[in-house]
C-alpha cells in the first residue's frame, strides 16, 4: 500500500469527488466524468487508494495526536486544529474553522467511499473482487461517520444511492438520529466482516482487512455502551487466528519498522523522503531540535506524567521525594531549574537533587520514558542541528535559554514544559525523513493494546473481573511494570470500580498522543469533570492556561456555513 499511494495525486485528478457534502460551490465540474473512469481493477485501485488518502487530511487522521490538546492528558499550544486552544478554553462558536473543515473533509471521505460503491459494480473484474471493493470502501465510510458522531453527534446520512453528479443542487437531508446513524454504520461493518480478506499480500499491507473491521466494530459498540456484542467482535480479533499480538518493544511502535509490526491493526500509511512525500506532519508535536525545527503545539500535561508508576507499581508522588512539592512553587523550581553561563549557552550548575531526579525517573514506568522526552535524564534526544546529528539535553532554567545548538531541546514557545518523544523523528531517521510535514512512521487507528484494554473494559462491565484483570496485565507485562494482584496491596484490584480506574490510567499511559483520551472521556462521563477549570501549568507550576467545558462540548456545533447552505439542519444544543 505505502507503494500505491504515491499514485493517489493522479487519482484524485480523475474522481469526481466533493470536497463536504454541503460545500457545492466546489463541486469540480471539471473533473473527468466518472462514467469515463471505471474501467478496469487498475481504476478500482486507485479508486480505492482515493478512499485512503482522506484519511491524510489534518482534519482526518493525519494528525489526530493533538486531540490529546482537548482532554487532561494534553497542553495545547496553537490554534485550531494544531492546539485546539479555542475550543479548550471555551472560546469557539459555531462559525469557528475547524469545526466546518473536519466536516466537510469527513464528509470528503464518505463521498469517495460511496463514488466507488456505486462504480465498481461496472468494472472489468470477478463479482468476488468487486464484493471485495465495496466491503472495503464501506469499512472506510464506517471509519469516517462514526468519526462525525463521535464529534457532531446525528448526522445525515448519504449512501452510494446519492449521486453527486445529479443530486449535487439538492443535497438538504435533515440530520438522522444517533441511532440511525449507528445502525448504518454497525451494517457497513457486518458487510466488511463478512467479505474483507484476513491479510493482503507485502504490496498491499495497510489496507483494511476482516480483524480490523471486527477491531472497529468492537469499538463502536463499546463507544455505545452494548458490552455483550462488543464482546463478540473484540474476541474474534483475539482468537480468530488473525496473527495479532503485542509488539515486545513498545517504543519501537512509534519508529520505522516497528510501526508495521503484528500489533498495529489498522494504520494511516505515511511516506518519508524527498520524492515521496507523503507523510505524517510531526511539526506539531516535534520541539525545536527536531528536524526541520517544530512547533510542539501539542505538550504533555504534569498530569499524564504524574499517572505513570513505579516499575513495581507503585503509585508516584512528588511529595515522597521532596516534601511540599505539591503546594509550593519555590520547591519546584529548586528541584527543576539550573543556572546557565553568562552568555545563556551551557549548564553551570544543575538543581542540587539532579541525581534523585534521574534516578526516579529510571524507576518509573519504561514506556514514559519512550513517550515524554524527561529533564536531566541520561537518555538524551536525538536531534537534527543545523543539518547533523545532535544529542539533545532537556534543562529548565527561570527564562530558559536552552537552545538546540548547544545541545539542548527547547519548547518552542518558550514554556518549560515536558515535551513528546513518541512519533518525533531521531535525527534524520537514517534519510527517511525530508521535510518536517512527512514523517514515514504510521500513524496508529487501532493497536492490538487497544483492543486487549477495550476487551477488558467489557468484561469488566459483565463481571468478568478476573478476564478483565488477565488482559490488562498483558499490556502491563510488555510495558515492563508489575501485575495487578501479585501481592502488595498497592496492586491490589478486586472490585469493578478499582479495575475501571486501573483501565483509566492504563488508556491513558499506553495512548498518549494517539488522540483517544478525548473520547475515552467522553464516552465515560469524565470529560468535563476532568478537563473544566484544568490549571494547564509547566513543571513548576506556572499556569499556562485554563480549560474550559460544558455540557454543550459533549458535542461539536454544527458548522454555521453548513447550516447557511443546508436550513435542514438543526444545531446541537446550547450552540
Amino acid at each position: 500500500m505505502k507503494k500505491s499511494i504515491k499514485y493517489i495525486s493522479s487519482v484524485l485528478t480523475s474522481l469526481v469527488l466533493l470536497s463536504g457534502c454541503y460545500d457545492l460551490d466546489q463541486y469540480p465540474a471539471d473533473k473527468v466524468n466518472s462514467g469515463s473512469f471505471w474501467q478496469d481493477e487498475a481504476d478500482a485501485q486507485e479508486g480505492m487508494m482515493g478512499v485512503y488518502a482522506a484519511m491524510k487530511k489534518d482534519e482526518v487522521f493525519s494528525i489526530y495526536y493533538t486531540r490529546d490538546c482537548l482532554s487532561d492528558i494534553g497542553i495545547g499550544l496553537n490554534w485550531g486544529l494544531y492546539g485546539f486552544i479555542e475550543v479548550a478554553q471555551g472560546q469557539s462558536n459555531s462559525t469557528t474553522g475547524l469545526y466546518k473543515s473536519v466536516w466537510q473533509r469527513l464528509y470528503d471521505g464518505i463521498a469517495r467511499a460511496n463514488t466507488l460503491i456505486t462504480n465498481v459494480p461496472s468494472v472489468d473484474m470477478s463479482d468476488d473482487l468487486k464484493t471485495q471493493y465495496q466491503a472495503e470502501a464501506r469499512f472506510m465510510r464506517a471509519l469516517y461517520y462514526n468519526e462525525l458522531l463521535n464529534l457532531y453527534g446525528g448526522v445525515p446520512l448519504y449512501d452510494e444511492t446519492t449521486s453527486i453528479e445529479k443530486e449535487y443542487d439538492n443535497m438538504y437531508k435533515t440530520r438522522n438520529t444517533e441511532a440511525e446513524v449507528l445502525d448504518f454504520i454497525l451494517k457497513d461493518l457486518e458487510n466488511a466482516c463478512t467479505y474483507l480478506p484476513k491479510t493482503w499480500d507485502g504490496g498491499n499491507k495497510g489496507r483494511a482487512t476482516k480483524g480490523a473491521a471486527y477491531a472497529l466494530k468492537g469499538k463502536i459498540l463499546l463507544y455505545a455502551k452494548q458490552y455483550a456484542e462488543a464482546t463478540k467482535a473484540l474476541e474474534e480479533v483475539r482468537n480468530g487466528g488473525y496473527g495479532y499480538a503485542l509488539n515486545p518493544d513498545y517504543a519501537e511502535l512509534f519508529k520505522p519498522g516497528g510501526d508495521e509490526s503484528s500489533e498495529m491493526i489498522f494504520a494511516v500509511q505515511n511516506l518519508g523522503g524527498a520524492s515521496t512525500a507523503y507523510g505524517m506532519p510531526v511539526h506539531y508535536i516535534a520541539n525545536r531540535a527536531s528536524y526541520g525545527g517544530c512547533i510542539n503545539c501539542l505538550v504533555p500535561s504534569v498530569e499524564l506524567v504524574d499517572m505513570y508508576e513505579y516499575k513495581d507499581g507503585r503509585p508516584f508522588d512528588w511529595d515522597e521525594l521532596f516534601p511540599g512539592f505539591s503546594t509550593n512553587k519555590s520547591i519546584k523550581e529548586k528541584v527543576f531549574y539550573s543556572t546557565f553561563d553568562e552568555k545563556g549557552q551551557y549548564v553551570a550548575a544543575y538543581p542540587e537533587n539532579v541525581d534523585k531526579l534521574r534516578k526516579m525517573y529510571s524507576e518509573r514506568d519504561p514506556r514514559m520514558e519512550s513517550t515524554i522526552i524527561l529533564p536531566y535524564t541520561e537518555n538524551l534526544y536525538k536531534g537534527w542541528v543545523n543539518n547533523a546529528k545532535k544529542d539533545c539535553e532537556m534543562v529548565l532554567a527561570p527564562s530558559n535559554p536552552a537552545n538546540e545548538t548547544y545541545g539542548y531541546c527547547r519548547n518552542a514557545f518558550g514554556h518549560n514544559t515536558y515535551l513528546y518523544r513518541k512519533f518525533t523523528p531521531e535525527y534524520d531517521m537514517d534519510g527517511l525523513i525530508a521535510d518536517r510535514f512527512h514523517s514515514p512512521v504510521n500513524f496508529p487507528i487501532i493497536r492490538y493494546a487497544d483492543v486487549l484494554l477495550m476487551l477488558a473494559e467489557c468484561y469488566n462491565e459483565t463481571s468478568n473481573l478476573s478476564g478483565a484483570v488477565e488482559l490488562i496485565n498483558q499490556v502491563r507485562e510488555r510495558a515492563g511494570i508489575a501485575l495487578l494482584n501479585s501481592g502488595p496491596a498497592y496492586l491490589s484490584v478486586t472490585t469493578k470500580d478499582l479495575v475501571f480506574e486501573r483501565i483509566q490510567k492504563e488508556r491513558a499511559v499506553e495512548f498518549a498522543a494517539e488522540g483517544l483520551r478525548f473520547y475515552d472521556l467522553k464516552r465515560w462521563g469524565l470529560y468535563i469533570s476532568k478537563t473544566n477549570g484544568q490549571k494547564q501549568t509547566d513543571l513548576v507550576g506556572s499556569v499556562l492556561s485554563t480549560k474550559v467545558t460544558e455540557q454543550k462540548n459533549m458535542y461539536w456545533p454544527i458548522p454555521q456555513e453548513e447550516r447557511d447552505m443546508n436550513p435542514n439542519l438543526t444545531q446541537n444544543a446550547s450552540w
